[in-house]
């Protein structure tokens, strides 16, 4: 499991949660991407998908947007030594417990404050052995649902062993099928950004 925290909650709900975090340049998580936050005390974790950033303005960055010469140096002391406000939304898409991965809502959002990790590999391996998750994101009202689709399963492919790539690939694929009997175009498009 990775250790470092790349952010904090700022608020929950049972469908999903925001955190907030600093600039978002190397480590902070990119759209698609498993992030997890502890529940019941440290006893498990929600997991969820990164599905919008949003990097805020503020009254110091407001001028500055129309300064004629603003040096490269300003704006890097400006990225590194401010806290520039940027909200992550993510959509929970299951929760570990004792017994192991639950793919659904947790029965609890995470708590104000709480530390935000990324999912290591091995993390998303184990979770994305089934993939009843993906009835969650095709139902999501708020997340742009195909794109978070097709960008969620290319980042659970890269995390399976170069040959069981293909594999993945395809049982999600059948699962897209099973899950969008009727709306064929729409499984075309998602099946075709599935392809490596």
């Amino acid at each position: 499991m990775l250790n470092e925290h790349i952010g904090r909650l700022l608020r929950s709900a049972t469908t999903g949660f925001v955190f907030g975090c600093q600039v978002p340049e190397p480590d902070v998580p990119r759209f698609g991407d498993f992030v997890r936050a502890p529940v019941q005390r440290g006893r498990g974790d929600v997991l969820g998908l990164v599905y919008d950033l949003v990097v805020q303005d503020d009254a110091f960055v407001r001028p500055l947007v129309a300064a004629p010469d603003l040096t490269d140096e300003y704006v890097l002391d400006q990225r590194l030594n401010r806290q520039v406000p940027i909200e992550v939304s993510v959509l929970a898409v299951g929760y570990r417990a004792e017994a192991g991965f639950v793919q659904g809502l947790p029965p609890q959002p995470p708590l104000t404050l709480d530390v935000i990790h990324l999912c290591a590999p091995e993390e998303v391996r184990a979770f994305t052995e089934r993939l009843d998750f993906l009835r969650l994101i095709v139902d999501s009202a708020e997340a742009p649902a195909d794109e978070l689709l097709a960008v969620a399963l290319s980042r659970a492919a890269e995390a399976w062993p170069a040959a069981e790539r293909e594999a993945f690939r395809r049982r999600a694929g059948r699962e897209l099928a099973r899950l969008l009997p009727r709306d064929l175009p729409r499984l075309e498009r998602l099946l075709r950004r599935l392809r490596p």
